[in-house]
């Protein structure tokens, strides 16, 4: 069994950044600009946040947050978003989801520039990683893709199961697993609340990709010997035992599930560390006007 560390994959793709930011400043180009926009006081928000601006700074990036109070009207909020979307010193700029009840997170997303949509949550981002034309990818899945491109995981032809059906992990996930790429080419079938069966699917599964948000979902028995398992969840599950009160529990039931796999994730220090990556991944490509 093979731990998949999403935590040193990290850290050597935020050197190569931080390598190219310098070459290109050092060249004249302008260094890439990351705003984000948070809005209220959500405690994984807040840690989210953090953690992107202290890795702007690792690299080389220019950083802004913007905070605004969860009273926040829907108007004042969008009307920040079209003058990030009119700013020319801003490469990027991220929402932080979720936002409180009475703003549309849908409105608000349409609302940024594609071109400036680093989280790869824009329609015409996710219509065009659809078809396979280049585009912002959504962050965690991108940074999926990158831990299985490391680590040289063969996903060709392969069975790979998906637990969830959201729009920031299981759909644009499925869709890069069945692309004519590598990774990809493989036969994706994404489960979710009303599969039937969904033990029995699981077990045929090649590559088993957990999003769900439900706390040591998968088990043992759900799992073929020697599948790849990649760990999405992390949910604050309370224990008394940690200084914070709680701890991050993965979808997957680590301790008995490890022995029977190839390789696995685990939580935290797997996919979490990626996503980071990948926002930063994307800002870059902003910066350089790669996409758009």
């Amino acid at each position: 069994m093979t731990l998949i560390d999403g935590k040193a994959v990290s850290e050597q793709v935020k050197k190569e950044i931080a390598a190219e930011v310098a070459d290109i400043v050092a060249k004249g180009g302008k260094r890439p600009h990351l705003a984000a926009i948070l809005v209220g006081h959500d405690g994984g928000s807040e840690t989210y946040v953090a953690a992107k601006v202290k890795a702007c700074e690792v690299c080389g990036f220019k950083s802004t947050l913007i905070r605004y109070e969860s009273d926040v009207t829907e108007e004042e909020l969008l009307a920040k978003v079209r003058e990030l979307n009119a700013d020319a010193d801003v490469d990027g700029f991220i929402v932080q989801l979720p936002l409180p009840p009475h703003i549309s997170e849908q409105k608000v997303i349409e609302t940024i520039d594609y071109r400036k949509d680093v989280d790869g949550f824009h329609p015409i981002n996710v219509g065009r990683l659809s078809i396979g034309l280049p585009c912002y990818i959504s962050a965690t899945p991108n940074g999926i893709m990158e831990l299985l491109r490391r680590y040289q995981i063969d996903t060709r032809g392969k069975k790979c199961v998906i637990l969830g059906r959201s729009n920031i992990v299981g759909k644009p996930m499925a869709m890069l697993m069945m692309q004519k790429a590598v990774p990809g080419d493989a036969t994706v079938t994404v489960c979710h609340s009303r599969s039937k069966d969904l033990v029995r699917e699981c077990q045929e599964a090649d590559i088993l990709i957990a999003a769900m948000g439900q706390p040591n979902f998968v088990k043992a028995d759900m799992v073929k010997e020697g599948a790849v398992v990649i760990d999405v969840g992390t949910t604050r599950v309370p224990d008394a035992s940690k200084k914070s009160g709680f701890k991050l529990t993965g979808d997957v039931k680590f301790d008995e599930v490890a022995p029977k796999c190839s390789y696995i994730t685990p939580v935290p220090g797997g996919v979490g560390p990626m996503t980071i990556v990948s926002l930063m991944k994307n800002t870059l490509l902003a910066g350089k006007k790669a996409i758009y």
